[in-house]
Order: structure tokens, then sequence, then C-alpha cells
């Protein structure tokens, strides 16, 4: 269970930090745990800036000297870049918040950057092993439904691109069969319409003949052992059995699907902007990190096959 927020701050404040918790949920459509990542991100920053509770003209008059002694506390404590960054993120979005709600204006947080995160590459499966990923599911589970399912969801994640989360939230009646599409609800609830390949729907369909569980339309597709919702989980907990089974790097994870996805893709000729609709990114550059993997590869098999290299 997590533990209680506790927010350093007078009433006032308090009441304006719940108005802003309600935009993100309401009008932002963060899901439940983003917006209690936000939360605590603000929390820790106003403690961090003060032993007293604070008051919206306290935020009003900080200082960039108060915003930077912030980041520097926090990195004296070896907080993780990425972490840190998304502390700020956190506290301008409030900042920019009550700016645009007229409540107090403060440019002084404008001058603060994110810390720069080391670029980190995708890893993704070669075509063989994401195949043997796919052979190998349906025989490691506990009975032969269990198995189907775990074979189709893994399809999903590998044929359509999906984030885990994404999977596990399918409804029955998000597939399309005649038109051979999927409906894909993302982050923050943005749509998108997902291309289905007929071996994705047969898995799909083959999982659902032996459910002993029978799902009416709109309720959710893939079920664990009880007949609920499945959670990442028990997909994560699959995936390593599978992954230790066929001798796989520890890199391989239910998003290392996605990341073969869009990484065969790019490699067969498919273009950007294609892929960047089928994942659900909003900016290019999310996409473009792909070009990264195929060049790193290309660079591997030149030097593993040119005569001068040897």
């Amino acid at each position: 269970m997590k533990s209680e927020i506790i927010f350093n701050a007078d009433e006032k404040l308090k009441q304006t930090i719940k108005q802003w918790q309600n935009w993100l949920a309401k009008e932002r459509l963060y899901s439940e745990h983003t917006l209690d990542a936000y939360s605590r991100d603000l929390a820790i920053f106003l403690q961090t800036i003060s032993e007293k509770p604070l008051s919206l003209n306290d935020l009003q008059n900080l200082e960039v000297y108060d915003f930077r002694r912030f980041t520097s506390r926090r990195a004296a404590k070896y907080v993780e870049k990425s972490s840190l960054g998304r502390e700020i993120s956190a506290v301008k979005n409030f900042f920019k918040w009550l700016s645009r709600s007229n409540i107090i204006k403060n440019q002084a947080i404008t001058v603060i950057t994110s810390p720069r995160r080391p670029k980190v590459l995708p890893k993704a499966l070669d075509v063989d092993d994401s195949f043997s990923v796919l052979d190998e599911a349906p025989n490691l589970a506990k009975n032969e439904w269990q198995g189907l399912r775990d074979r189709a969801i893994l399809t999903v994640l590998y044929g359509c691109g999906l984030r885990i989360s994404e999977a596990i939230s399918l409804n029955i009646g998000d597939i399309n069969e005649k038109s051979e599409t999927l409906r894909v609800k993302g982050k923050g609830n943005k749509e998108r319409i997902v291309p289905l390949l007929p071996i994705i729907w047969q898995n799909i369909a083959e999982y659902l003949q032996k459910c002993p569980y029978k799902q009416n339309i709109g309720e959710p597709l893939f079920l664990g052992s009880r007949g609920e919702r499945i959670t990442a989980r028990v997909v994560q907990r699959q995936v390593e059995k599978i992954r230790l089974y066929l001798g796989l790097p520890d890199t391989f994870t239910p998003h290392a699907l996605r990341h073969s996805f869009a990484t065969q893709l790019l490699a067969d000729g498919a273009d950007l902007r294609s892929i960047q609709e089928l994942l659900g990114h909003a900016s290019l550059m999310t996409t473009q990190r792909y070009t990264d993997v195929q060049t790193q590869t290309m660079q591997k098999e030149y030097h593993k096959a040119h005569p001068l290299e040897k």
C-alpha cells in the first residue's frame, strides 16, 4: 500500500493542490499512477525548499536561486537524473497551471531545465528470437487455455506494437475481425486504430475458444486464472519464464516486443511516420530512436562481415 502524500503547505495551498490534481485527472486525463507520481514529486519539492508550511504567496516569491537550490539538494542525495527530471516536470506543470488559472505567476521557474539523460537505445529481439518466444509461450503455462492466452497477448505486443498496459486493457469488441483492425486506447485515453494481421486474430480466437470464462462485449479480453482482467505482473512473470527457458538476455521484457515490432518494421522499409502512428507516439522524435538501433545493428554487421575487418 502506498504511503499517504503529505504536502508541506497551509490549508489554502492544499486546497489549490487538490484543484490541480482534479484538473490533471479530469481535463488532462492522467492515469492514477501518473497523478500519484506527480503529486509525490510536488510534495518532495515543497518539503525540500522549506521547513515551514508554504503558502501561495511563498511560491509566488520564490526566486531562481530557490529552484536551483532544490535541484542541487536532490542531486546531492544521488537522485537519478530520470527521477529528478520527472520531479522538475511535475513542479513546472503545477506552476504553469497556477499561471493559466490566474492564481499566481512566477517566471523564475522557467529558467530551470531538466538534467540531460543518457541516451538509451531500445532493446529489441531479432526475428528468430521473436518467433521462438511466441512458439514457446503455450508450453510454459499451467494449463492449455492460459498458454493460449499468453501466446495471444505476446502476439499482440509483437504484432501490433502495443504497450503492455494497452494490451491488458483491451476489451471484447475492440477487435474488428471484418476490417482486420484493433482499437487501442493509449496514453491520455487517446484512441488509435492498428491493423490486425490474420495470425494475431487466429491466436486470439484460439484463446477465446478454450477460455473457461465467457466474456461479453465491453468486458476484459485477456483474463487471469480467476476470470478477472489479467495484470501486467502476470504477463511479466510468464515472460521471465520464457526468457530463462530460451536463454534470452535480461533485457527481454514485454516492452521489448514493442521495440522489436518497431525495429523490424523499420529494417524492412516502413517509414517513420507510419511507425509513429502505429506506436501511438505523440512526437516523431520518440520514434526516431529506432533509426539509432538500425544504425547500430548495421555497424555490427559491417564489422563482422567486411573482409578488411577480418
